[in-house]
């Protein structure tokens, strides 16, 4: 989306592709067909949810996709990773609205603390390479966009298991639902020719777009997985913190140092995630406690 295909851009030449919803398509097309052949080659468990459901998961998760691409033309990068470093605290907000979930407080505190610690690694560590682009307002509404409709995604997704359905059944229906929808958007308005058109003059742009899609479609075998397996707030927790391990491993691989307030915010985290896993083991022993009948003295 920010660069040119077909020339050198500083003399002028190249051209870029524009359109955020057919890079959707191709990552969903991709996705579908890994799903149908994991659903032909594997014995998967008798399907009993009603197929429309599939299309709520499946719109919102085309809307947030476009949103966070379409959102990279007008923020900056601070703006960004405070965005997504932050999607904890919404996706549990979602999960009380959708499934009517509840959360203790040190749920709360854990998420605000694991955001915080990634924004300030995050930050700290962006180089000013390239010129960052300016926040505007529209870009603002477009990020808040992308928040809101992929928190209802996964928490849609999560409610959608209680069909007792696989990882790759509930892939398979959410990328079926969102061809249909993307290819209707694009024929109606008739980008679908202009896009394919544009691959087939550029071939470098045409495996940079499968290549994405591959690597979407893989990463959803794992996303669905963990969203069936740990629900949807876990599953934000290790998106959001991935951002981070992807930069500190970057920092140990290639030498790049570490700032004090980037080790600062690893040691949040890293807090933080001690203190959840610290929390959630003291209320399993005592619920073990609760459920375990007295013993009688004789």
């Amino acid at each position: 989306m920010t660069r040119s295909y077909g020339g050198s851009e500083a003399e002028g030449g190249g051209e870029r592709f524009r359109d955020s919803q057919f890079l959707v398509f191709m990552n969903r097309i991709l996705a579908l067909t890994v799903a149908g052949l994991c659903c032909v080659l594997f014995k998967q468990p008798r399907h009993a949810a009603p197929m429309y459901k599939y299309s709520f998961a499946s719109l919102s998760n085309i809307l947030s996709s476009w949103c966070q691409y379409e959102a990279l033309k007008y923020i900056s990068f601070p703006t960004q990773v405070l965005a997504k470093a932050s999607k904890v605290i919404p996706v549990m907000l979602m999960g009380k609205l959708v499934s009517h979930k509840s959360y203790e407080y040190w749920e709360y505190f854990t998420a605000v603390l694991i955001s915080v610690g990634v924004s300030m690694f995050l930050l700290s560590s962006h180089t000013n390479k390239h010129p960052s682009t300016v926040t505007t307002f529209s870009g603002v509404i477009i990020l808040a966009g992308y928040i809101v409709f992929d928190s209802f995604t996964s928490n849609w997704q999560d409610n959608l298991f209680k069909y007792k359905m696989s990882s790759v059944q509930m892939m398979f229906g959410v990328n079926l639902f969102s061809c249909l929808f993307t290819v209707g958007s694009l024929l109606e308005q008739g980008a679908f020719f202009d896009s394919l058109a544009f691959m087939s003059r550029h071939s470098e742009f045409a495996f940079h777009a499968v290549l994405l899609s591959i690597c979407s479609a893989c990463g959803q075998l794992f996303i669905f997985y963990t969203i069936a397996q740990f629900g949807a707030a876990a599953f934000t927790i290790i998106m959001t913190l991935r951002q981070a391990i992807a930069i500190l491993l970057s920092c140990f691989l290639y030498g790049h140092a570490v700032t004090f307030v980037g080790g600062l915010g690893v040691a949040v985290v890293f807090l933080a995630l001690f203190l959840r896993v610290y929390a959630r083991s003291r209320m399993k022993k005592s619920s073990k406690r609760a459920v375990q009948p007295p013993v009688q003295k004789v």
